[in-house]
């Protein structure tokens, strides 16, 4: 097959597979692998010429060092250095050790020994970083313990790309010279690109920024992280390194979102591409003639890596639960291992049945890594055998005990402090829930009355004195969570009232469904304030602004649902499903409702809701069932944008 027909074959499966696991919801990195696998040389040969595409599957890593950088500042960094330099440096270290013995015991060269070593000692810095960010486990301790340990492995990786051409050469005198002198460049180097992204990088952007155009800020950032990238790669060191220090010296910067933003689709894209590129290396073929030779090295390496890792970190000061859940998301084979086991291939350093074995064991690592991310944190919780609830705050409900009649606050970020500030005016009382531990200690220490705990446990909402409570306030906005917390509440104190916050007015129907008397949504509030203040300057007495509003609040914001999407926005497919669109269809003299009345179209039986009627320029809001359509009238209709799409086809077809 020609180049373009294998690459339409690798992103076909790519679609197909991705697809069908995530209605499966499975993780989409193992669907990546699964492609690679299909399409491979040693699956069904649609793409057998995959070298080629290596070089971009790279940029995949490239990016994601990139983003990564993003978020480690270089004090936050300098912060992390005793756990990237005793955790990462010590877990490398006993690892290839143990390793490299365990491969000499069983009649491996001390050449081929040390590579497999260094293979085994190396984890997926692609995979974690993005199984944590997708998850939100990156703010938590377990997962920085792991970013940290991530840095020093890529780093690691370095000193192995050089060491193993020199085992092939038998090594002589020049082998410590060469290690020092690759010591050297990667200082200069570094300290090169540093200098660069505090002194250039900044003012190279506020140029950009100036020129207002979103193509040449997406261009400069592309252009900046292949750069570093290059910087790095020709002085002999990882480029993934020096895109994850272009986006560090761009982490203290204005722009750190904006980058983030246009970086994702190249990195997720590309990452994607790596993946397939991986899976296509797994010979199916060896891993059916050997599968317990392949279950028994990942069994015992990932767990040799787990307690290592776990070892260290609690040696560190960490606690027994982030160290048992770093261990356990950092116990897979890396990406960087791929590229060693070619280079050792390529010099003859392991023979190729070791390296299709350590190829199988690798891809087989990776795919259930996911899995194990997802998981670490209860496993954690298991092997140390800590509790899951911080029982600590219960013992502290002295001020809760003589509740009643208060307002309880789910949710203590800015939105539950405002309220309660509000409340304290009044003299009502209340008991807060947050799941920040950090927060609720410190609002804990300044008096507040504030369990730590997610709010719905059964546990927490007893302790905040649920049955005693005139009202809750749900503040966190999440609506997922709302949802699953009204149903809590409702279990348990089926006549309280129930006031939720969110963020717009996807999902109002949902939280009225599942208990909640008032949902306040922020952007329909937020017009409403606007309005308010547009018809006050304008002019308009201030007792039919206040009907007008309190009107809209009764209709549940029924005029503010719908509006005429731009070119910003979201209409990606989780969001299209949610939001609601106002769309205007313009009647002509051969539109199959012209002449018809508005009820004997039936569209609210399509659920779209017809919000005003245009004719001779003056606009009728919610106009008469009965009245009959006419050419040029404009119809306002509103509805969720497929729902639209088929009443005006229905509008203007008849069917």
């Amino acid at each position: 097959m020609t180049g373009h027909l294998e690459l339409l074959a690798m992103l076909t499966s790519a679609v197909l597979i991705v697809w069908l696991f995530r209605r499966l919801h499975l993780p989409a990195i193992l669907a990546y692998l699964v492609a690679g696998v299909l399409v491979g040389e040693h699956g069904l040969g649609l793409a057998q010429e995959h070298v080629n595409y290596e070089h971009f599957a790279e940029l995949g890593i490239v990016f994601l060092l990139f983003t990564l950088g993003l978020e480690f500042s270089l004090p936050k960094l300098v912060a992390m250095r005793h756990l990237v330099v005793t955790v990462g440096s010590l877990q490398v270290t006993i690892s290839l050790v143990l390793f490299l013995v365990v491969a000499m015991f069983l009649g491996q060269s001390f050449a081929a020994s040390l590579t497999i070593g260094g293979i085994l000692a190396l984890s997926s810095t692609a995979i974690v970083i993005r199984q944590l960010s997708e998850s939100g486990g990156m703010k938590k301790k377990s997962g920085q313990l792991s970013v940290a340990v991530l840095l020093f492995q890529d780093v690691a990786v370095v000193p192995l790309l050089i060491v193993i051409p020199l085992l092939a050469q038998g090594g002589d005198s020049s082998f410590l010279l060469a290690l020092l002198f690759a010591l050297v460049k990667g200082v200069f180097v570094v300290s090169l690109l540093m200098l660069s992204g505090k002194w250039l990088l900044p003012r190279l952007f506020n140029l950009v920024a100036q020129v207002r155009t979103d193509e040449l800020f997406v261009l400069t950032t592309l252009l900046v992280t292949l750069v570093a990238s290059a910087l790095t790669q020709w002085f002999g060191l990882s480029m993934a390194l020096g895109a994850f220090l272009a986006g560090m010296m761009l982490g203290e910067s204005q722009y750190k979102h904006q980058l983030e933003a246009d970086i994702r689709p190249y990195r997720d894209i590309l990452l994607g591409l790596f993946f397939v590129t991986v899976g296509m290396k797994l010979d199916v073929n060896v891993v059916f003639s050997s599968p317990l030779t392949i279950i028994l090295l990942l069994v015992s390496f990932m767990a040799v890596k787990v307690v290592v890792v776990a070892m260290l970190a609690k040696r560190a000061g960490e606690s027994p639960k982030d160290a048992w859940a770093a261990g356990i998301m950092l116990a897979q084979m890396g990406e960087f291992g791929f590229v060693l086991i070619a280079l050792a291939s390529q010099v003859e350093i392991l023979p190729e049945t070791t390296a299709s074995i350590l190829l199988g064991t690798g891809v087989l690592s990776m795919a259930i890594t996911p899995y194990m991310v997802a998981h670490a944190r209860s496993w954690a919780l298991w092997v140390s055998r800590e509790k899951q609830i911080d029982t600590k705050p219960l013992e502290q409900l002295a001020k809760s005990t003589s509740l009643n009649e208060h307002v309880i606050i789910c949710g203590f970020g800015r939105i539950g402090q405002t309220v309660s500030r509000f409340l304290k005016q009044e003299s009502i009382d209340f008991v807060a829930i947050d799941i920040d531990p950090l927060r609720a200690t410190k609002a804990r220490d300044a008096g507040e009355n504030v369990l730590f705990g997610s709010s719905r446990q059964a546990e927490l909402l007893h302790a905040a004195q649920l049955s005693k409570a005139k009202l809750v306030v749900i503040a966190f906005g999440e609506d997922k969570q709302s949802i699953d917390v009204i149903q809590k509440v409702r279990s348990l104190a089926p006549d309280v009232p129930i006031l939720v916050r969110t963020r717009n007015d996807d999902q109002l129907d949902e939280l009225h469904a599942a208990g909640a008397n008032e949902v306040v949504p922020e952007s329909l509030e937020g017009s409403l304030m606007l309005v308010s203040q547009v018809l006050s300057l304008t002019g308009v007495p201030f007792s039919k602004i206040v009907r007008r509003v309190q009107k809209e609040r009764k209709n549940h914001y029924n005029h503010l649902h719908g509006f005429f999407q731009g070119e910003h926005t979201d209409m990606s497919p989780n969001a299209i499903d949610r939001i609601e669109f106002a769309h205007a269809i313009l009647l002509t003299t051969d539109s199959f409702a012209t002449g018809r009345s508005i009820s004997s179209l039936k569209l609210d039986e399509r659920r779209v809701i017809v919000v005003a009627l245009r004719r001779n320029d003056i606009e009728s809001e919610e106009p008469s069932p009965e009245t009959v359509l006419q050419p040029q009238d404009t119809l306002i209709v509103r509805g969720k944008p497929r729902r639209v799409e088929r009443a005006e086809r229905f509008v203007q077809e008849g069917h």
